[in-house]
């Protein structure tokens, strides 16, 4: 087995921590009754190939879908488990936020297996739960929590999208400039980059929570639908974004054109006195 394939992998204990498996013991714990979750990098060489030869209880369809090259949040339900497609928001070094992360996991009752091609700050997350002790103690709790942290994460950055836009609208209508015009384009670009996966994500969680999968309780169906409800303010925060971005560009034109107006109205005014005397 491949140390590039192999991120992680835990054997959950039940009471909100774990232990590290070494790699000889995955498979053997995945067969078990234990819950098991190993988290792969789906970038890697071998990847395909390690799921196919150990991971004897992913079908085709399901392997294909977690290696995909582009994914979109969504939800597959297959048997008793289900394929969860999530995005994040890119907190890597030099990255931008709304180059968003994909997570690609497979999650039963006793069996989770995550894939990522970047580093998601969600799963390190979850990880220093189990450290700590206060992790998931199932596969349902996992699922809930993985979730909470990817829109923990995401908020922040919604907040500063919100306050940049607040901070250019007045500036803006106080002392209108040409050079904000790149700001409202790049706020409203990102604006609808986040979007695109808010909105489908969204709709992931709602799928879930109306789902009748077993390992999910209704204490994990009610985390979801606190989670589903904050999915929606995100989306009409992006949304009033993006519209309250076309709007202050719309005014910035029209400024930028009055003072033109202005400017031209006074060269006019001086042409007409000066050129006769010329």
């Amino acid at each position: 087995m491949s140390g590039k394939i192999l991120l992680e992998s835990w054997a959950l204990d039940g009471k909100g921590g774990g232990v590290i498996l070494e790699p000889e013991r995955i498979i053997e714990v995945l067969d078990s009754e234990q819950v098991g979750w190993v988290h792969l990098d789906a970038g890697a060489k071998g990847a395909k190939a390690f799921l196919k030869e150990k991971l004897h209880f992913l079908d085709d369809i399901t392997i294909s879908a977690l290696l995909a090259e582009e994914t979109r949040p969504r939800v597959m339900q297959v048997g008793e488990g289900a394929l969860v497609i999530l995005r994040g928001v890119n907190l890597n070094e030099a990255a931008d936020p709304e180059d968003m992360v994909s997570l690609r996991i497979w999650v039963d009752a006793r069996r989770i297996v995550s894939l990522r091609k970047r580093r998601l700050k969600a799963v390190s997350d979850v990880r220093e739960k189990l450290q700590k002790g206060e992790g998931p103690k199932n596969s349902g709790d996992f699922l809930v929590m993985m979730i909470n942290r990817v829109f923990d994460r995401m908020e922040p950055e919604l907040d500063e999208l919100e306050e940049r836009c607040d901070t250019v609208e007045e500036r803006i209508m106080q002392h209108p400039d040409i050079s904000d015009r790149h700001e409202v384009i790049d706020i409203r670009q990102m604006a609808i980059a986040l979007r695109r996966y808010v909105a489908p994500q969204r709709d992931a969680v709602a799928q879930l929570k109306n789902s009748d999968l077993a390992f999910l309780t209704t204490e994990h169906r009610r985390y979801l639908q606190e989670t589903h409800d904050r999915a929606i303010r995100h989306v009409e925060s992006l949304d009033a974004i993006r519209e309250r971005a076309q709007i202050v560009k719309d005014e910035l034109a029209n400024a930028l054109a009055d003072k033109l107006n202005r400017n031209m109205y006074t060269l006019s005014v001086v042409a007409s006195i000066f050129l006769p005397l010329g």
